[in-house]
C-alpha cells in the first residue's frame, strides 16, 4: 500500500450530487451508463460513465444521490465526455456499490 499526506488528500475535490439522467451507454465496451449529475451552484453539472449496471437501471438511479471526485481531468470514453468519478465499493463479485449519504444531503456538499 502506497501512503499519502493529507496535502495529497485534500487535492481531492469529492462531493455530493444527484443524478438527473442515466442512459445506457451503448457505445462502451463494458456495460456501462451514462449519468448526468447536478453537484450544485459551485460546481454544476457534470457528466459521467459509470460501470454500475449490475446492481442499478436507469430507473432507479434518477434522484439518487451519489458521491464523487469532481476535480479529475476529464476523459473522453467512446465519444462521450465524462467529467467526475462517481465513487463506490466493490461487491464480493467484484460489481459496484455506490457510495451515498444515509440521509438526504445538498447538493454541492463536500466531503473531507
Amino acid at each position: 500500500m502506497d501512503y499519502i499526506n493529507w496535502a495529497d488528500f485534500e487535492k481531492l475535490d469529492i462531493r455530493v450530487g444527484t443524478i438527473l439522467e442515466a442512459n445506457t451507454f451503448l457505445q462502451a465496451r463494458k456495460p456501462a451508463y451514462q449519468l448526468t449529475i447536478d453537484f450544485g451552484e459551485e460546481v454544476g453539472i457534470k457528466n459521467s460513465s459509470a460501470q454500475i449496471t449490475h446492481h442499478y437501471t436507469p430507473e432507479n438511479l434518477k434522484g439518487q444521490q451519489v458521491i464523487a471526485v469532481v476535480n479529475f481531468m476529464p476523459k473522453n470514453i467512446a465519444g462521450f465526455l465524462s467529467e467526475c468519478l462517481v465513487l463506490g465499493i466493490y461487491d464480493e463479485k467484484k460489481e459496484v456499490v455506490l457510495l451515498a449519504p444515509k440521509s438526504p444531503v445538498s447538493n454541492g456538499l463536500k466531503i473531507g
